[in-house]
């Protein structure tokens, strides 16, 4: 085993990472157009002595740390993006680009992956492997771990694992959860329109009003997970928008509504879309409209490996202390680390970053997100832990030895 107090040397990186993390904050990028973060890593990695590729899944980053000993190939991964939030916010880092903000930490993350990629290097020679290092971006439902996938970034090295790491601001402060088994939902966006007959308000017999039908829909589909879907099981259907009509005496002929659902399991999942194309079907038949329906695999759902998050919560437990390390039911919000988790032994950890007192506990995706910086040490220690660990229990022996 590899003997380094991960833990005191990220604390004496606190500065460096906070930095970082608000020099992101203040300049949010969102999508694929995470250019200027994307530099940033690079330059970083390179001056570490990493082998850096640029340009993956159009503005990914993958460095290539090469331990003193053979070995396998461990991955770890920090998202980029941000989102399309207006920050609320009198903190002197607060982003300077109107509408964008870092809403769900993944500026921490990438000062976090930093900072566990400076910890392993400055152990290179000790290291019985690879270490690879994946800057994403596009987490935010725009497919970021895909294109980089499709670009190359498991391949020459193929990493025999992968570990990544969540901010968590409805956590308290220095709390982990690594487990194993499902911790973050499956996410489908689903459109459905819905096509009658316009007309004139004061003449409905003449019309078929898409907005009644829309309604009987609305209804029905809320049966879904209440009568078909097996109470033991989890699910979540949600529709969030619905557009329609121009007038207030126009019949409207047209409804859009969009929606997501969420499930860990392929065959819930099933179950879910199944119902609601057969429900889909009989409302507007019945009440002669049409309907169309488009379905967008956003991801699946993340499923912890067991050996993977055995060697995370060991890791947990020596950097957070025992009693902070907890099991927690899992979350039906989705994150697409499930697309390298799909391919590779992984294991995705939460670590809390909410401190009430300090007016830093804001939900995920809300104008006021901020966090504790205090967090950022000790995801930092996390991820290099966890990488060593698996590099150390996975390392070749001598023959007879």
């Amino acid at each position: 085993m590899i003997d380094i107090d991960f833990k005191a040397e990220a604390e004496a990186l606190a500065a460096q990472l906070t930095a970082w993390r608000r020099d992101f904050h203040a300049n949010p990028e969102l999508g694929f157009e995470v250019h200027r973060t994307a530099g940033v890593v690079a330059r970083a990695l390179s001056e570490l002595g990493c082998e850096v590729r640029t340009g993956v899944g159009q503005s990914g980053v993958v460095g290539l740390l090469t331990g003193g000993k053979p070995g396998p190939t461990v991955m770890l991964r920090a998202d980029m993006d941000a989102l399309p939030i207006q920050e609320i916010s009198d903190a002197p880092y607060c982003s300077r680009v109107p509408g964008v903000m870092h809403a769900c930490g993944h500026d921490g993350h990438v000062a976090m992956g930093l900072g566990a990629a400076t910890l392993l290097a400055r152990h290179a020679q000790d290291l019985p492997g690879q270490v690879l290092l994946v800057f994403q971006p596009a987490e935010e439902g725009m497919g970021g771990a895909r294109a980089m996938i499709e670009d190359g970034a498991l391949a020459d090295p193929q990493p025999a694992a992968a570990f990544g790491l969540h901010l968590w601001n409805t956590m308290p402060l220095g709390r982990v959860v690594a487990q194993a088994g499902p911790i973050m939902a499956a996410a489908d966006v689903l459109k459905i329109t819905i096509r009658g007959k316009g007309g004139h308000g004061a003449l409905p017999h003449e019309a078929v009003d898409a907005i009644a039908v829309a309604g009987q829909v609305l209804s029905a589909l809320q049966t879904i997970v209440s009568r078909n879907v097996d109470p033991q099981e989890t699910a979540v259907l949600t529709i969030g928008t619905i557009h329609a009509g121009t007038a207030f005496n126009v019949i409207a002929e047209t409804v859009e509504m969009q929606g997501t659902i969420r499930t860990f399991s392929a065959t819930v999942r099933e179950t879910v879309l199944t119902r609601l194309k057969v429900l889909l079907d009989g409302v507007t038949a019945g009440m002669g409209a049409r309907y169309e329906l488009e379905i967008q695999d956003v991801t699946s759902a993340v499923i912890n490996d067991a050996a993977m998050a055995e060697i995370a919560r060991a890791v947990a437990v020596q950097t957070a202390g025992a009693t902070n390390v907890v099991w927690q039911p899992p979350f039906m919000v989705s994150e697409d680390f499930s697309e390298f988790a799909n391919r590779v032994p992984a294991c995705f950890m939460l670590l809390g970053s909410g401190n009430p007192a300090l007016g830093l506990n804001a939900p995920h995706h809300n104008p006021r997100f901020d966090f504790d910086e205090d967090a950022l040490p000790t995801g930092a220690a996390l991820l290099a832990a966890a990488a060593a660990r698996f590099l150390a229990e996975r390392r070749p022996h001598a023959a007879g030895s």
